[in-house]
């Protein structure tokens, strides 16, 4: 399904008058996570506006992105931090407006005027007292810009970014590696899958935990097995090395009181690689995905057993 272009905008917020005012201890008030909370439940607890008066509502502020092109399109799904907004534009600038009256705050450009390829589906809020950052991906790069000045942290990474070709394990050269989906934060943690390539030379979808203070990758989740790593039997033996791909580019549901995330992901990389994979799970490995359970602080599987749809085979 191709996403809707927006000739002149990028967001616009809709109100209606309401004589109640929501209750700001209430859970689920800020939507400040991609998809609404860890849990990925996309569900609110305010209620001004709901299904009695939803037909009344008016165009409150439009804001203008500045940087549509015939080819542009908005897939973010904007975040909200007490009264902030935050989003990316078409051309994947990350900005934070006042959510009251669409007037920005700031924009930062990570491309520095050049014009980018691919999109962007949402951004990460985490905060320590008054350090205040929002995290989201440019391009093969992880970027951290302070939530309040839109400044690059310079104590992440190389001067505010991550390079996300590195640290797998293996060297990709310049395939692809991006993470169109927003991770998500466990602690000083962030989460993160990826999008690949789907052709036949692909870099593995490995999901990876970054410390958010420094940058750092703190671990590696194998989607595709190293040697001695469960399922490693199942995938041809050289397969960590040469083949690609099994990455978790949708996002992820985190359970914070257990610190276990939940990661859908495809059961192989099958596109133009049948012929690589185990003759006898071949006719099982075509459109099915597995979830995939680990522990937060290391990345590694807890003793759970979870099943594939039918069909999937064995991981």
């Amino acid at each position: 399904m191709k996403a809707a272009k927006f000739p002149l905008l990028g967001l616009c917020l809709l109100s209606i008058a309401c004589q109640t005012t929501p209750d700001i201890s209430d859970q689920f008030v800020n939507w400040d996570t991609y998809h609404g909370d860890a849990t990925a439940s996309h569900y609110s607890s305010l209620d001004q506006i709901n299904k009695s008066n939803v037909s009344q509502l008016q165009l409150a502020w439009t804001y203008n992105a500045g940087d549509f092109d015939e080819r542009s399109q908005i897939q973010c799904n904007p975040i909200i931090i007490d009264g902030r907004l935050y989003a990316t534009t078409p051309h994947l600038k990350v900005m934070a407006l006042d959510a009251t009256s669409g007037k920005e705050i700031w924009k930062y450009d990570p491309f520095n005027g050049e014009t980018p390829s691919g999109v962007n589906r949402g951004v990460v809020y985490w905060a320590d007292g008054d350090d205040e950052r929002i995290i989201f991906t440019a391009g093969s790069d992880l970027v951290a810009v302070n939530a309040k000045t839109g400044s690059p942290i310079p104590s992440f990474g190389n001067k505010g970014r991550v390079d996300l070709r590195q640290g797998l394990d293996r060297d990709i050269g310049n395939q692809d590696m991006v993470a169109t989906t927003p991770g998500i934060v466990y602690k000083d943690l962030l989460i993160l899958g990826s999008r690949v390539s789907e052709g036949q030379v692909a870099a593995p979808g490995h999901v990876r935990a970054y410390d958010i203070k420094t940058g750092k990758q703190q671990w590696i989740f194998h989607t595709i097995p190293h040697p001695g790593e469960f399922g490693y039997d199942t995938w041809p033996e050289d397969a960590w090395q040469t083949l690609g791909g099994a990455n978790a580019w949708s996002g992820f549901s985190l359970d914070v009181k257990t610190g276990i995330v939940y990661v859908p992901r495809p059961k192989k990389h099958v596109q133009s690689q049948l012929g690589s994979i185990k003759s006898a799970m071949a006719s099982n490995i075509v459109c099915c995905a597995i979830l995939t359970i680990l522990e937060t602080s290391t990345g590694i599987k807890p003793p759970t057993f979870i099943t594939s749809p039918p069909n999937c085979g064995s991981e």
